[in-house]
C-alpha cells in the first residue's frame, strides 16, 4: 500500500489535519473517541470532501483541491466497514455476500465466493437471514461482502465496537487470517491498543484531529 495524504478537513469547530506517507499492508490508527479517526476514513473513501489538500493511493490521485478534482466514491474501489454491520435484513447471508460481487463489474475478481466463505467460516450461515445472526457473525458477513467487491483498500472503522469480550476474541483471529492470507491493504482504526497488538500492526496515533507517528 502506498498512501500519501496531505489534507485538512474543517467543519464547524472540528479540524482534521493529516500528513501521512506510508507503505504498509496493514496500518493501525489509534485514538480516543472523537479524535477524528472516522472522519479520516470518510475522507479516504469519499463520503466527505477535504477542505484543502491531496489524497493519493497507489499513485492514483483521488483528491486534489487545487485542481478541484474529487474522484467519486464508487470509482475509488475502497471498502469501508462500519462499527455496526450494515446488512440487508431481507437477504440471507448468501444474498448479502453475492451483493458485494456486483460491484467489481469489469474488474478482475480478487477472491472467489468459496474462498471468502471458507476463510471467514460462513458456510453454516449461508441460508440464515441477517436478523438471525450474532454481532460477530454479522460483522464477518459484512467483511466478506466488502472483500467480494474486490476493493483495492479495506478500511475498518472500529469493527469490534459493541461486541462483548467473547465475540471480540472470536472475531480477531478471522481478522488476523485476512492479514496473513489476503494480499490486500487494510487500515484498522480503534481506541483499543490490544486489538492492534494482536494483529501486529504498525501504529499511527490520532489526537485532536492530528495524525502522528507513534514511538
Amino acid at each position: 500500500m502506498n498512501l500519501n495524504c496531505q489534507f485538512e478537513y474543517r467543519h464547524d469547530d472540528f479540524n482534521l489535519k493529516v500528513d501521512l506517507d506510508l507503505n504498509q499492508n496493514l496500518l493501525g490508527i489509534l485514538g480516543r473517541s472523537g479524535a477524528g479517526k472516522s472522519t479520516f476514513l470518510k475522507n479516504l473513501v469519499g463520503v466527505l470532501k477535504p477542505t484543502v489538500g491531496k489524497i493519493d493511493f497507489n499513485h492514483r490521485l483521488l483528491v486534489d483541491t487545487s485542481l478541484q478534482m474529487f474522484m467519486p466514491t464508487h470509482q475509488r474501489h475502497i471498502a469501508l466497514i462500519f462499527q455496526q454491520a450494515q446488512l440487508f435484513p431481507h437477504f440471507d447471508v448468501r444474498q448479502n455476500l453475492e451483493y458485494g460481487m456486483r460491484f467489481h463489474r469489469n474488474r478482475v475478481q480478487k477472491f472467489s465466493f468459496d474462498q471468502i466463505v471458507d476463510l471467514l467460516a460462513l458456510d453454516q450461515l449461508l441460508n440464515r437471514k441477517s436478523l438471525q445472526l450474532s454481532g460477530g457473525e454479522s460483522q464477518r458477513v459484512s467483511i466478506g461482502r466488502a472483500l467480494l467487491a474486490s476493493p483495492d483498500l479495506v478500511l475498518l472503522d472500529e469493527p469490534l465496537t459493541g461486541l462483548d469480550r467473547n465475540l471480540k476474541n472470536q472475531l480477531l483471529p478471522f481478522l488476523n487470517e485476512l492479514k496473513q492470507q489476503l494480499n490486500i491493504p487494510m487500515i484498522y482504526v480503534t481506541h483499543h491498543p490490544e486489538e492492534l497488538e494482536y494483529l501486529h500492526a504498525p501504529i499511527v496515533t490520532m489526537t485532536d484531529g492530528i495524525l502522528q507517528y507513534s514511538d
